[in-house]
This record gives structure tokens, sequence and C-alpha cells, in this order.
């Protein structure tokens, strides 16, 4: 059942970035007078799909003739009217655009004349267009879901600085951090809100040394974290392991054999300690009740406005029967956003997803982080969508904006095969004032093609690595 829904939402996100990205060639395409003859969510081998000339069909395209029925995709005209498919390998999509090179690899024209509705045909404003618009619209998505969620749900701030709790073994604590600490400042960045501190130790100046001005115990004190070594933790996907003071474990229903309800929890209960330990998030509070198996325990809870403890003895694996979720009890703000003002908020946020990944790209140039760590496949991106799918609708869509974000910034890149490598022949093209020869894009676009299908190879051996 696990597999089936991570599965799902991997269709979900995969298929939207690459429609959304695939529209924009199409509509782009469709604007500037050209034929669009295939839009494929997929590569190769064709599935299935609809055009108006032969309708919906399985397989190649069948179109009957006089005296046949013809099913060689190079041999069907379909007379302007594109066929819309789905291929067999789902590791993209393409829109065939007449008279172009492509991932089809269609050079049926090569030597003719160039036709008015071929994309040879048109100028270079057209052409950076058309090729530009897949870009235009996986960073419109990201900018549209960012602005979105900050319309309609605001953005919260945790007005605390404190850390309440810092897992044993973690990120945090491997760089010195305490229980208790109030962070003052980070490389010389005021820090005044939770999402402050946690920029400030993860995204913000990534991979450098963190320079921490915090309160301990009474007295100011500094601390020098490696950034680098943050930087490799968190790209095994390991979690930073704090929680903001006043963040607290709540219990939900409990259920009906269990030691939670003999013991009088009800839901909505507010953990307070557990066994004279204060309690701030789930793990924390799970981890501490391995340690009474079978052993009764005192737990404080708040209800309503009254303070009570109630002694609970947890089963033999440590459970009492009961579920649990994480609520912020402390000092928080939630920022309304405007129509525009939230476009705006959407459209920065999009650009720190840019600067992010640059970022990412130089650490492993410098060396902070492996290629390994660094880069994931399908079978990352289809774990992470359904972890994500699970924290909530908010974390889902925030994600899909920063793959979108990441879609968009490598297809312009300058790579035969990609957008951006298409672009660079527009250009080439308008300053020697004539087509590169089609031979010579053809034997690039296949290199590149090659190159790309080795690389996501590589990609996807790291995948199978990291989830044996």
């Amino acid at each position: 059942m696990a597999f089936l829904s991570t599965l799902f939402y991997f269709v979900i996100v995969l298929g939207v970035l690459v429609v959304v990205h695939e529209f924009g060639h199409f509509i782009a395409a469709r604007l500037s007078g050209m034929r669009a003859d295939v839009f494929s969510v997929g590569m190769g081998q064709r599935l299935f799909g609809w055009n108006k000339i032969s309708g919906f069909s399985f397989g190649n395209i069948k179109i009957k003739t006089d005296t046949e029925f013809v099913d060689d995709p190079d041999a069907i005209d379909l007379d302007g009217h594109t066929d819309y498919r789905l291929a067999l390998f789902p590791i993209g999509g393409y829109v065939k655009i007449a008279g172009m090179v492509d991932e089809s690899f269609d050079t049926n024209y090569a030597g003719m004349e160039p036709k008015e509705y071929e994309f040879r045909s048109k100028n270079v404003f057209q052409k950076s267009i058309v090729i530009s618009a897949g870009v235009i619209m996986n960073f419109l998505l990201s900018v549209l879901l960012v602005g979105g969620i900050a319309f309609f749900n605001g953005e919260a701030e945790y007005k605390t600085n404190r850390i309440g709790h810092v897992a044993e073994q973690s990120i945090a604590e491997k760089a010195g951090l305490h229980t208790g600490d109030q962070i003052l400042e980070i490389n010389s960045k005021s820090i005044s809100t939770w999402q402050d501190l946690v920029l400030g130790l993860t995204t913000d100046d990534l991979g450098k040394e963190k320079n921490i001005k915090l309160v301990r115990d009474g007295q100011t004190t500094f601390l020098t974290a490696d950034g680098a070594a943050i930087l490799q933790e968190m790209a095994s996907e390991k979690k930073l392991g704090i929680a903001p003071y006043g963040m607290r474990v709540v219990f939900g229903e409990p259920s009906s054999d269990g030691a939670a309800q003999k013991a009088g929890f009800k839901s909505n209960d507010t953990v307070m300690t557990l066994a004279g330990n204060e309690i701030f998030n789930t793990n924390q509070f799970l981890d501490e009740l391995q340690n009474y198996k079978s052993t009764p325990v005192d737990i404080v809870v708040k209800r309503s406005d009254m303070i009570e403890t109630i002694n609970v003895t947890p089963n033999e694996n440590g459970k009492i029967g009961i579920s649990i979720g994480i609520a912020y009890t402390g000092k928080f703000s939630i920022r309304n956003y405007g129509l525009f003002e939230s476009v705006g908020y959407g459209y920065t946020k999009t650009v720190d997803y840019i600067d992010l990944f640059f970022s990412s790209i130089g650490q492993i140039f410098e060396g902070n982080i492996s290629l390994k760590q660094s880069v994931g496949g399908p079978i990352m991106i289809a774990k992470q969508a359904g972890k994500q799918a699970e924290q909530g609708i908010v974390s889902f869509l925030l994600f899909m904006s920063m793959l979108s974000t990441t879609l968009a910034v490598i297809n312009i890149l300058p790579f035969p095969a990609l957008d951006g490598g298409h672009l660079v022949f527009i250009i080439i093209e308008a300053i020697i004032r004539r087509e590169v020869p089609i031979k010579v894009k053809m034997a690039i676009q296949q290199t590149g093609i090659i190159a790309l299908l080795l690389f996501m190879a590589v990609i996807i051996y790291y995948d199978v690595v990291r989830s044996l």
C-alpha cells in the first residue's frame, strides 16, 4: 500500500511538471504559427494517444488510406493537427515541432525549402520564445504554487530563537548546540525567529563556516560550527535535529484497549513532561517511552487550563496506544498576503530556489558534498513526493515548486538536447546568418541524448544504492 501511495504521488509530480513544461513549448509554437505534430508525455514508443485525424488508438498512429492502414509514424501527415500521446519511458516528454531537430530525430524536411509553418522559417525572437517557453512555464508554476500558498495560508513565524530540544547524535548536537541555547546571531545576521535560525544554520551561506553568537546558561557564548559538515549531514537526508522552545506533543484519540485510555488520557492533551523531562517533539516522546517498557511512568499533560500528572504503564514494545501530533504553543504571528504581494513572495522564493541550486553545484566543485549525495533520480523523487504528501498538501506543493524550479534551471543550461542547447544554436545562426547544417545538429543532438542517458543511468544507480 505504501508503495502504491508513493507511486501515485510520483506520477502526480512528474506528470504535472512535464505537462506544464511541454505545454509551454506547445502553446508558444502554435501562437507563432508553427505546427506541433506531437505532444508526448514520456519518451520512446507511443503507448496510446489521440488526434483529430485518426481518433484514439493504441500503439503507432493508424490511418486508413484507399488501399491500406498506414502505421508508420514518419509516413503520416496529420495536416497540422497534433497527436497527444503517452509514451513508454516516463523520463520526461517532448513536443515535436515541424522543421526542428529534437528528441524525435525527424529530418524528413532536410534539403527542402522551409515552409511557413516550420520552426526554421521563423525569426530569432519567435524561435527563442518557443524554446524558452517550457522553462518559463516551470518558473511561473513555482511562483504560482508558492504565491498561492502565501495568499491562502499566509506565512506563520515562530517568534522564538531559543532551542527547546537537541536530539542525540543529530547534526545540531555535532555542531555544538545545546538544549536551551538562545541564538542571537549567525554570521553577524540577527536571529529573531525560528525560521531565521534554521535558514542561518542551513541554506544561508551554504557550506560556509557558521559563526554563532548565543546565550547559554545566562552567559553570552560564541560558537563556530563547520558549515561543510552540516551540509554533508543534510545531504545524507538527515534532519537538523532541533525543535523550538514551545513546540509540544499533542495527543489524538486513544485506542479503545490501550494503556492511554485506561490511564485517563484524552484527545488534545498537551504533553509537558515525561518522567520529569520536558518533551518538545514526537521522536523525543517515543524515544523516552522506550525506556519504560512494562514500567510505570508519570506523564504531565496540560488539559485546557489544568495541569495533570497521569501514571501510565507502556506495553512491552514501549507504546501506550494513542496517536500523537505536534503543535507550537509559543508566540507566533501569521503574515497575510494580498494578491500582488503573494505573487511577489512566490517570485522571491523561486529566485531563492535558483540561488540554492547553483550554490549546491558550487559545493560539489568545492568538495563539500559529493555528486552521489546531491543528485536524485526517479526513486528519490518518488520517496520525497510520498514523504511530503504525508506531511500535508502545503509541504507537497512546496516540494513540487522546488522541483519545478530545478527542472527549469537544468533545461536552460547550454547543453545539447536541452532547451539551452537549442537556444545556443539559435544564437549561433543569428550571428552567422544561416542555418547550421542538419547533419551537424543531428550529431550534436544525438551526442547530447547519449550523454544525458548515461548521466541518468548514474543517477538511477545512486538512487538504487541509497535505497538498499
